[in-house]
């Protein structure tokens, strides 16, 4: 199945709702990497145009990968902003995943092209920015925005988890893109710890 069957409202009700109290530049923004055990945190920041992008926007976790790359190029083509925020795993073993993955979400609003003037974020935190914000629990599911930035973070991440591969191929991160599969956790116990691992993870710190 290519899609889950439709919410009870539309995606784009946040942002209309948002659109008629006035703000324009309606930014969503997610995250992407918070369990693995090896590899950065990945955050998107995605500012739709008012129309959207003429193709029906999902929570990536959803969504066949062929799926999410067409549309990562459509939203990067499309959208009136987009901006990446990447956290590394020697700031995730420094400070926490949680702090991480705010910090990634801040830094992907930072860079996008343009100030928003209002955020949608996926969650229940809120963000260390001067700019009025709502956090939406499931908001990937609820925002088409949100969604976007989902689609954008998750095929950012895949990228650069097969990039890694090439220099670590025994870890076949290109698979699981550092998950902790059966497969990774065994390729840990034989091959112990590369610089790309969570060193304060469980299933990584017994191997140090």
């Amino acid at each position: 199945m290519l899609f889950p069957s439709l919410p009870a409202q539309p995606m784009d009700y946040f942002e209309r709702m948002y659109c008629r109290r006035g703000y324009q530049r309606i930014a969503g923004v997610d995250e992407v990497g918070r369990g693995p055990l090896a590899g950065p945190v990945v955050a998107a920041a995605v500012i739709l145009p008012e129309k959207g992008i003429g193709e029906r926007l999902y929570d990536s976790k959803k969504i066949s990968p062929k799926k999410r790359e067409e549309l990562c190029e459509l939203i990067l083509s499309k959208a009136s902003g987009v901006g990446i925020g990447i956290i590394g795993q020697e700031e995730i073993d420094l400070f926490n995943i949680l702090q991480a993955t705010l910090k990634a979400m801040a830094m992907a609003i930072e860079n996008l092209p343009m100030p928003p003037d209002f955020i949608l974020i996926d969650g229940n935190q809120v963000l260390k920015v001067p700019l009025p914000q709502k956090p939406i629990r499931k908001g990937d599911q609820l925002s088409a925005s949100i969604a976007a930035a989902s689609i954008v973070a998750k095929v950012k991440r895949d990228q650069l988890m097969i990039e890694w591969h090439q220099k670590y191929p025994h870890y076949n991160f290109a698979k699981h893109k550092g998950y902790g599969t059966r497969e990774h956790r065994r390729a840990i116990a034989k091959f112990g710890v590369c610089e790309l691992h969570r060193k304060t993870f469980r299933g990584v710190r017994e191997h140090l």
